[in-house]
């Protein structure tokens, strides 16, 4: 089984991006199931009903994963609790719109998705660890393999993770900080892991936005309104080869593509 998890699509640049290159490169990598974060693909921040069935019809997608900004627009909310292909992280309280994990069908066997959100420097959820732990036993009893999305600001924290759930999940993959991180590895008991994936989105950015925009703000210490870039664009990927019989990971290959 070969999964692709595309890193974090940011505003137009990336959408256009994950657009036009996603269906190519699945067919190049023979990619049985394609996850992709999509928390930054309305205007910088969030995600919108329309902008998600775009992206899962024509790019196409199988999961869009979201994170901390999973709320940024109020019309998201009942489009959660309506779109199974869709995932908020699991650790918010119960109560919170939508689903942390889901269970999909793919020909090379039954592919599971949990989203986590970390703490560190990051808003006040529900403990990861445990979500993860429960998540986690209820997943494989009806999934072949388990991946993970782990949107956190500290690798410390991913890494935690990562080590928490060697050998219990198929890969442990990070998102959120939109740089992909060269530490990719395949950790005791078959579970794969990159820090960071990296950001699907305007090359010429700071982590997406407008570098005017984002250095103004270094620079004067003066509070200023980020704004996504436009331009030339990239997609970041992790490619994934899980053994379908034992679901361990047995390879893990980092992807830089550009828009030509």
């Amino acid at each position: 089984m070969r999964v692709l998890f595309v890193g974090d699509i940011v505003g137009r640049a990336g959408r256009d991006a994950a657009l036009r290159l996603v269906a190519p490169l699945r067919n190049e990598l023979a990619a049985d199931f394609v996850i992709a974060n999509a928390e930054n693909a309305a205007g910088g921040m969030g995600l919108t009903p329309a902008l998600g069935q775009e992206l899962l019809s024509r790019a196409p997608l199988d999961v869009l994963t979201l994170g901390n900004h999973a709320w940024a627009k109020r019309e998201i909310y009942p489009y959660l609790q309506s779109e199974p292909r869709v995932l908020r992280p699991a650790n918010y309280p119960p109560g919170a719109p939508g689903m942390g994990a889901g269970v999909y069908e793919t020909e090379a066997g039954l592919v599971g998705v949990l989203v986590l959100q970390g703490r560190v420097f990051m808003e006040t959820v529900d403990d990861p660890f445990r979500c993860a732990d429960a998540e986690i036993e209820r997943l494989r009893g009806s999934a072949n393999a388990v991946i993970v999305d782990m949107h956190a600001e500290a690798t410390s924290e991913k890494q935690a993770m990562a080590w928490h759930l060697a050998g219990r999940v198929a890969a442990v993959v990070g998102t959120h900080t939109h740089v992909q991180t060269a530490d990719e590895r395949i950790m005791p008991g078959g579970t794969a892991y990159i820090s960071d994936v990296g950001m699907t989105g305007p090359t010429d950015s700071i982590i997406g936005m407008r570098r005017d925009y984002v250095m103004h703000r270094f620079i004067t210490g003066l509070p200023s309104k980020f704004e996504v870039a436009e331009g030339p664009a990239q997609l970041s990927a992790a490619l994934i080869d899980i053994e379908e019989a034992s679901g361990r990971a047995r390879e893990i290959v980092r992807i830089q593509r550009a828009v030509g």
